[in-house]
């Protein structure tokens, strides 16, 4: 496994990817929602890697929930990053990264593929989300 690090700008909030796929293999998404267009995310995870979000100070951390309510988008309280999202489900906790947010950023990752999920109900958008999103080893 390799590990990748990233935090949002102030440093309230971070955290370690790992992963054994290399960079240029990522599936790298553009959500096409409001949310993530507006904040230009860039997100990517692995189903068979590992996440760990950190936070410094607790109220660094903003959860936003918006849509269908199904997941915690991770804002930086402080200097308003998004650096990721994560879901607790009855199979686990799991989560995603704005790889733009990485420190360093892979200079290989692939081009991101634009994705719309608006005609998920919100059983198939938790389902879909537990298959490809990275586990995480602990929710913030």
């Amino acid at each position: 496994m390799r590990t990748f690090t990233g935090s949002c700008h102030c440093g309230a909030m971070s955290f370690v990817f790992l992963t054994a796929l290399p960079a240029a293999q990522w599936s790298v998404r553009a959500c096409q929602c409001r949310f993530c267009r507006a904040h230009g995310a860039v997100t990517t995870s692995d189903p068979t890697g590992r996440l760990i979000f950190r936070v410094d100070q607790g109220e660094s951390v903003q959860r936003y929930r918006f849509g269908l309510k199904t997941a915690d988008f991770l804002v930086c309280g402080r200097c308003g990053v998004y650096v990721g999202a994560q879901i607790e489900t009855p199979r686990g906790a799991f989560g995603i990264i704005n790889t733009l947010t990485l420190t360093p950023r892979p200079t290989d990752l692939p081009v991101a593929v634009a994705a719309d999920y608006d005609a998920e109900g919100p059983g198939e958008r938790l389902g879909r989300r537990e298959q490809r999103w990275t586990p995480l080893e602990r929710a913030v």
